[in-house]
């Protein structure tokens, strides 16, 4: 069966029916009650943009790296950054 993966795995794996429809200071707080209480905004990307791009300057020089606000409902396959300020 092979290694045991790493707890971070396991963490999203459960979170993520919690996360579908959320919003992303919800999302930030799935992680860390202060992530959500300082939320200001998430740096999001796909998972097929970065298998596309290789890295994050490749994505953000491409235009696929984006900033998003407390309204935006996290989707499937999103890799989130959260800027937070406690």
């Amino acid at each position: 069966m092979g290694p045991t993966p790493p707890r971070t795995c396991w963490l999203t794996l459960f979170t993520a029916l919690a996360l579908a429809y959320a919003t992303a200071p919800q999302a930030a707080g799935v992680i860390h009650t202060d992530f959500e209480r300082g939320f200001i905004r998430a740096e999001v990307y796909t998972l097929d943009a970065l298998r596309e791009h290789k890295n994050e300057a490749g994505m953000k020089a491409a235009g696929k790296l984006r900033l998003e606000g407390k309204e935006y409902l996290v989707k499937d396959g999103d890799v989130m950054h959260f800027r937070f300020n406690v």
